[in-house]
């Protein structure tokens, strides 16, 4: 690999001239017409009666499927415009101008899919088996259930319109208050104010004043701007409990759950599993308070490196080593993330004014991936460097099917990530030349389990109660604040000395409009991944074509059926859910014996 890779994206290959671009303007004035013209045809159109009816759909499949592809292409661009500079005001209009577009063309679909759904079921059942339809049957059959679960297409319409300075709305204006946001930074000396996202990085440090002085500041910053975020979490959920009730829905889970094709009972059985299992995980949390010479640890310290020193990890060697460790697994998967290094697909500068966190976002029409985040050399950047080419490697598997068939979920999308991050972490651990890095990586390593069974648990918890008590009406910040805290003790076991009550206003996932309760399908897609991991180690190097089989089906099966097919077990039952959560206990175990001598 060559080094000195480019740190910044390049958009300019998408649409050239970034938020200014006449050619993405071109482009967004041509799908608003193709929006139009599929209006055009849909409007007044009748479900077929007969098997020679339905010759006239096939058109329309591939002309709905070419307009949602265009979208996905539009949302991608604006997304990374917005992710890589956040004062760009362009970007936010253009954005806004993509949003209002798409409201307008999700009316099509609800109109589409209503055709669809009073289509009679013997007319129905012959038209999926036909050759043209059977390659996206899966799909429709979904999208004809999901509208009869709606209200009627001109509600749903309304709803959708209504949404973009409402529900969509709110998203934008946190996406305003984070771009205000600023935290003290105090170094050699010297005040700094930090963006979220530079100063998110700091919250790991190794040295624990740090961590203690950056958690305060941390806080503060986000007890500054409680007022507007308390408000504007308010109104999102507010907007999504009016609309649940003029649908006929009770539970605020039934969205999430449909969204990402599992059942209930799998949900249920995956936190039990996992709460039955936390007790060891404790144990590893006090053990690691005692190295860190704490009686317990703070919320900050959780993800704090062992040792009073933190070496840091070049971006060129992050990615020789991702790649290096890729190959080994697949050759497929080596190869997609030296052409996303090579062809500028990432942006990881370390700069003011990016947006907190991490992404992949695809772009169907040029097959190509953009990633987005923050690099400043930890070892956690490495994993989410290595977790969002996960994502992008996914999408590259899938770049051949049908639209439709392309529409995978959040959960087995955090399948994919976490799969990839898994493959570099467990490498370097069992590689370690000494035990003292082994030990460091191993850390590093079970703080994601920690992640997924506590952190992950505690927002789903608060999210779940909160959209209970929202039912009775607005939550002050200081109401907000106990859930959170509450949520986290639970989640937590009491492990920890102290937590972060404001976590509900800096956590992006909470104001996400595209996914409700986006939380759970991370810990769903680390502990299927992490199953799947086992048994790519069982079966040897001939697996990695069973994986990409299964990424394949991942966008027109339910998860249920999706590892009946390719593992061969159940997700509503305890087995396969025990049996990933064990070998994230091994490793704790492992950590434990090597750490022993350590705190007598």
């Amino acid at each position: 690999m060559s080094k000195r890779l480019r740190q910044t994206w390049d958009l300019e290959t998408i649409f050239p001239g970034g938020s200014s671009s006449d050619e993405f303007d071109g482009f967004l004035n041509q799908l608003s017409a193709d929006v139009d013209s599929l209006r055009a045809k849909i409007d007044g159109l009748r479900p077929p009666t007969s098997g020679e009816e339905t010759d006239a759909f096939d058109p329309l499949f591939e002309e709905v499927q070419h307009v949602s592809a265009r979208f996905r292409q539009a949302g991608a661009f604006v997304g990374c415009l917005s992710a890589q500079d956040q004062n760009d005001q362009k970007a936010g209009q253009l954005s806004a101008r993509v949003g209002s577009i798409r409201a307008r063309w999700q009316s099509v679909v609800a109109t589409f899919d209503s055709v669809l759904q009073n289509t009679e079921d013997a007319v129905w059942t012959s038209w999926m088996q036909r050759a043209s339809v059977a390659p996206i049957s899966f799909n429709l059959s979904e999208s004809r259930s999901q509208a009869r679960e709606k209200m009627s297409p001109e509600l749903e319409s309304l709803a959708l319109s209504l949404s973009v300075d409402g529900y969509q709305g709110w998203s934008s204006f946190y996406n305003t208050i984070v771009r205000h946001v600023r935290v003290r930074c105090e170094e050699n000396g010297e005040t700094k104010l930090l963006s979220a996202a530079q100063a998110a990085n700091k919250l790991g440090s190794a040295d624990p004043k740090q961590r203690e002085e950056m958690g305060r500041n941390w806080e503060q910053a986000w007890t500054d701007v409680e007022d507007y975020c308390a408000d504007t979490l308010n109104h999102l959920a507010g907007f999504r409990l009016a609309l649940y009730e003029k649908r006929g829905w009770n539970d605020a889970l039934r969205e999430p759950l449909e969204i990402n094709r599992m059942s209930s009972k799998t949900l249920e059985t995956m936190w039990q599993v996992i709460t039955d299992n936390k007790p060891l995980f404790v144990e590893y949390l006090n053990r690691k308070a005692r190295l860190l010479g704490q009686e317990k640890l703070g919320w900050h310290d959780v993800d704090a490196p062992i040792g009073a020193s933190e070496s840091k990890i070049a971006y060129d060697d992050a990615a020789e080593l991702i790649v290096e460790q890729f190959r080994s697994f697949s050759p497929r998967m080596a190869d997609f993330a030296q052409r996303a290094f090579d062809n500028h697909w990432i942006e990881a500068e370390d700069r003011a004014g990016k947006r907190p966190g991490g992404f992949c976002t695809s772009l169907p029409l040029t097959k190509q991936t953009r990633i987005f985040m923050t690099y400043s050399g930890t070892a956690s950047n490495v994993s989410t460097l290595a977790h969002e080419l996960g994502h992008g490697y996914h999408q590259h598997v899938m770049d051949e099917l049908p639209t439709f068939s392309q529409r995978y979920a959040m959960n087995v999308a955090e399948t994919a990530s976490t799969f990839a991050e898994m493959i570099v972490a467990d490498s370097l651990v069992r590689k370690a030349a000494t035990e003292e890095e082994q030990l460091v990586l191993l850390d590093d390593k079970i703080q994601r389990s920690i992640a997924f069974f506590m952190n992950i648990h505690a927002r789903f918890l608060f999210e779940t109660r909160f959209y209970e008590k929202r039912r009775g009406g607005l939550l002050t910040p200081q109401d907000l604040s106990k859930l959170m805290v509450e949520a986290q003790e639970e989640a937590f076991c009491g492990a920890l000395g102290d937590y972060h009550p404001h976590f509900w206003a800096s956590k992006l996932h909470f104001y996400n409009t595209g996914v409700p309760f986006y939380n759970f399908p991370y810990t769903f897609g680390y502990l299927f991944s992490t199953g799947i991991y086992a048994r790519a180690q069982q079966e040897g190097t001939g697996f990695a074509e069973k994986y990409d089989a299964l990424l394949l089906d991942t966008g027109r099966m339910t998860v249920e059926e999706l590892a009946s097919k390719h593992l061969n077990v159940d997700l509503t039952q305890r087995d396969f859910w025990q049996a990933a959560v064990d070998v994230s206990a091994s490793d704790v175990r492992t950590f434990l014996e090597l750490t022993a001598a350590k705190v007598k």
